[in-house]
């Protein structure tokens, strides 16, 4: 049975997800500590009772990276939705979803490298780097994937202005 179906009946968990670009046009992704091999991703994470969209984007990001020196230069127009492999179904999040449904961002990071604090909060990733919009979804675990993509494609007009060509 594949992920979809063992969740069908669960809810899905609502979150944000960030793409935050460097003046080259570069995004961020962090190693997850929790991930046996090598998953890369974008900072994403719950949104808090009473919390937008918007406000839950900054504390996550701040949590994960410790960047706040950042302007949020779009959000995507719809949320978009990912399942769980059967084999993570159960043990993410308590087994209470069948994946995730993000409100994505693109922002700006206006500080420096150095700005990066991995240690900021409970740290989740082990390690970061600035990638390429393709490097990106390529390195995403492949449930999350689709949900990259669609976002790099929506945000492709603003990449191209934080970095002409890098789009």
């Amino acid at each position: 049975m594949n992920g979809a179906a063992a969740g069908v009946g669960l809810p899905y968990r609502r979150c944000v997800g960030v793409a935050l670009f460097n003046r080259r046009g570069e995004v961020f992704v962090g190693r997850r500590r929790d991930f046996a091999t090598a998953a890369w991703q974008m900072p994403q994470g719950g949104i808090n009772p009473g919390e937008s969209p918007r406000a839950a984007a900054l504390r996550e990001l701040a949590e994960e990276t410790g960047a706040t020196q950042v302007e949020i230069a779009a959000e995507s127009a719809r949320w978009l939705r990912y399942d769980l492999p059967a084999e993570l179904l159960g043990r993410a999040w308590k087994g209470r979803y069948r994946g995730q449904e993000q409100k994505w961002f693109a922002m700006r990071f206006l500080g420096r490298d150095e700005d990066i604090d991995l240690d900021a909060h409970e740290p989740e990733f082990s390690s970061w780097k600035w990638v390429s919009p393709a490097a990106a979804v390529a390195g995403a675990v492949p449930f999350k994937r689709a949900v990259y993509t669609a976002a790099m494609r929506e945000f492709a007009p603003v990449i191209g202005r934080f970095a002409p060509g890098a789009a």
